[in-house]
C-alpha cells in the first residue's frame, strides 16, 4: 500500500521528492530541528554535530524516502522548514502494531474523531506536552482494517503551535491511497467516497 497527498504547496514544501540541490535546505533545516528535539529530550543541549548530521541525513534522506516507494511522506513548512515537520506512513496492522497502540501512554485516549476520503480517524493534539523537554505534537490515524495509515507532525515553537493546526488539518485531509491500477482498468471503476 502506498499513500499520495496533494499538499497545499504554499504552505508546505515536500521532503519526499526532493532530489539533489532541489528542497536541499529544506531537508536540512527539518533534520536539524529533529536531532534538536532528539538532543533536547534525552536532556543534551544541541552538539556541535548536529549540524554535521543533519546535513549527512540530508543528503541520505531522498534515496531512503525514494527507497520507501510512497509508504512514508515527509513536508515541512515552507515559511520556516525549522517549525514544523509533517511525516505520513503507513504500515501493516499486525498484532504488535495493535499491541503497541493500545499499551499507549493516557494522554493517547484524548483523541477525537476526525473524517477525512480515508475514512473517519483519530486525531490527537498534545500543545503542552507534560515533559517540559518535549515538544508539542500533533497525530492523526487511520485504521483501513488491514493497514494503519499516520499522519505525526512536530514543532519546535510551544507558542505558534496552535496557528498550525489548521494547515495540518488540511494536509491531513489531503492524504490518499494510492491505486495500483493497471491502465485498462479506469474506465469500469467506480469510486466511492468511504465518508
Amino acid at each position: 500500500m502506498r499513500l499520495t497527498a496533494s499538499a497545499d504547496l504554499s504552505r508546505w514544501i515536500p521532503v519526499t521528492d526532493s532530489l539533489g540541490f532541489r528542497g536541499r535546505r529544506h531537508r536540512k533545516a527539518a533534520l536539524r530541528m529533529l536531532l534538536g528535539q532528539a538532543n533536547q529530550a534525552l536532556g543534551r543541549g544541541e552538539k556541535q554535530g548536529s549540524r554535521v548530521g543533519a546535513w549527512m541525513m540530508s543528503q541520505a534522506a531522498p534515496m531512503m524516502m525514494r527507497r520507501f516507494d510512497g509508504r512514508v511522506l515527509a513536508w515541512t513548512w515552507k515559511a520556516e522548514p525549522d517549525l514544523v515537520v509533517a511525516l505520513a506512513t503507513v504500515q501493516e496492522l499486525t498484532p504488535q502494531v495493535r499491541i503497541a497502540r493500545a499499551t499507549r501512554p493516557i494522554e493517547y485516549d484524548d483523541t477525537e474523531s476526525f473524517a477525512t476520503p480515508l475514512g473517519v480517524g483519530e486525531k490527537l493534539v498534545i500543545a503542552t506536552p507534560s515533559d517540559p523537554a518535549s515538544s508539542p505534537f500533533a497525530s492523526y490515524s487511520w485504521d483501513t482494517g488491514t493497514h494503519l495509515v499516520t499522519l505525526n507532525a512536530i514543532c519546535s515553537d510551544r507558542e505558534r503551535f496552535g496557528a498550525l493546526i489548521p494547515a495540518l488539518d488540511d494536509l491531513a485531509r489531503s492524504i490518499r491511497i494510492a491505486d495500483d491500477l493497471a491502465g485498462g482498468e479506469t474506465p469500469d471503476v467506480l469510486r466511492i467516497d468511504p465518508a
